[in-house]
Protein backbone atom coordinates (compact mmCIF):
# COMPACT_ATOMS: atom_id res chain seq x y z
CA UNK A 1 0.00 0.00 0.00
CA UNK A 2 1.14 3.33 -1.48
CA UNK A 3 1.15 6.52 1.58
CA UNK A 4 -1.27 8.22 -1.02
CA UNK A 5 -3.71 6.54 -2.56
CA UNK A 6 -4.54 6.90 -6.06
CA UNK A 7 -6.74 10.10 -6.56
CA UNK A 8 -6.66 10.97 -3.10
CA UNK A 9 -4.95 14.72 -1.97
CA UNK A 10 -4.42 13.44 1.57
CA UNK A 11 -1.97 9.96 2.29
CA UNK A 12 -4.56 7.05 3.99
CA UNK A 13 -4.00 5.73 7.05
CA UNK A 14 -0.67 2.95 7.66
CA UNK A 15 -2.51 -0.13 8.57
CA UNK A 16 -1.04 0.68 12.43
CA UNK A 17 -3.41 -0.28 15.27
CA UNK A 18 -6.21 -3.47 15.78
CA UNK A 19 -9.04 -1.61 14.50
CA UNK A 20 -7.66 -0.46 11.37
CA UNK A 21 -5.17 -3.47 10.16
CA UNK A 22 -8.93 -5.55 10.92
CA UNK A 23 -10.95 -3.15 8.98
CA UNK A 24 -7.83 -3.16 6.34
CA UNK A 25 -8.60 -7.00 6.14
CA UNK A 26 -12.27 -7.20 6.12
CA UNK A 27 -11.70 -4.78 3.11
CA UNK A 28 -9.53 -6.80 1.37
CA UNK A 29 -11.51 -10.19 1.95
CA UNK A 30 -15.03 -8.33 0.56
CA UNK A 31 -13.05 -6.16 -2.02
CA UNK A 32 -9.82 -7.56 -2.87
CA UNK A 33 -8.20 -4.50 -2.10
CA UNK A 34 -8.05 -1.91 1.08
CA UNK A 35 -10.23 0.96 -1.33
CA UNK A 36 -9.17 4.95 -0.90
CA UNK A 37 -12.43 5.58 1.23
CA UNK A 38 -11.45 3.04 4.25
CA UNK A 39 -7.94 4.19 3.82
CA UNK A 40 -9.19 7.87 4.55
CA UNK A 41 -12.04 6.85 7.42
CA UNK A 42 -9.13 5.08 9.17
CA UNK A 43 -7.51 8.41 9.86
CA UNK A 44 -9.96 8.90 12.79
CA UNK A 45 -11.14 5.51 14.52
CA UNK A 46 -14.29 6.97 15.43
CA UNK A 47 -15.14 7.77 11.63
CA UNK A 48 -13.61 4.34 10.76
CA UNK A 49 -15.87 2.57 13.50
CA UNK A 50 -19.23 4.45 12.51
CA UNK A 51 -18.36 3.91 8.41
CA UNK A 52 -17.92 -0.13 9.87
CA UNK A 53 -21.07 -0.39 11.67
CA UNK A 54 -23.43 1.43 9.17
CA UNK A 55 -21.75 -1.27 6.18
CA UNK A 56 -22.26 -3.87 8.64
CA UNK A 57 -25.93 -2.83 9.25
CA UNK A 58 -26.63 -2.05 5.45
CA UNK A 59 -25.53 -5.74 4.72
CA UNK A 60 -27.52 -7.35 6.88
CA UNK A 61 -30.75 -5.52 6.70
CA UNK A 62 -33.25 -8.05 5.59
CA UNK A 63 -35.88 -5.73 4.21
CA UNK A 64 -35.00 -6.06 0.71
CA UNK A 65 -34.17 -8.68 -0.95
CA UNK A 66 -30.16 -8.65 -1.88
CA UNK A 67 -30.47 -8.21 -5.75
CA UNK A 68 -32.32 -4.98 -4.93
CA UNK A 69 -29.86 -3.84 -2.19
CA UNK A 70 -27.31 -4.48 -4.98
CA UNK A 71 -29.15 -2.37 -7.56
CA UNK A 72 -29.65 0.48 -5.45
CA UNK A 73 -25.98 0.79 -4.38
CA UNK A 74 -25.29 1.00 -7.82
CA UNK A 75 -27.49 3.23 -8.89
CA UNK A 76 -26.49 5.88 -6.04
CA UNK A 77 -22.52 5.06 -6.81
CA UNK A 78 -23.43 6.23 -10.18
CA UNK A 79 -25.84 9.20 -8.91
CA UNK A 80 -22.67 10.76 -6.92
CA UNK A 81 -19.78 9.47 -9.26
CA UNK A 82 -18.61 6.87 -6.84
CA UNK A 83 -16.55 4.76 -8.36
CA UNK A 84 -17.25 1.51 -5.62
Amino acid sequence: MSDTAPGARIPGAPPKGLLVRIAYWFTRRKVGRVVVPVQLAALDPPVLQGVGAMELFQERARALPKALKTLAGIRAATLTGCPF
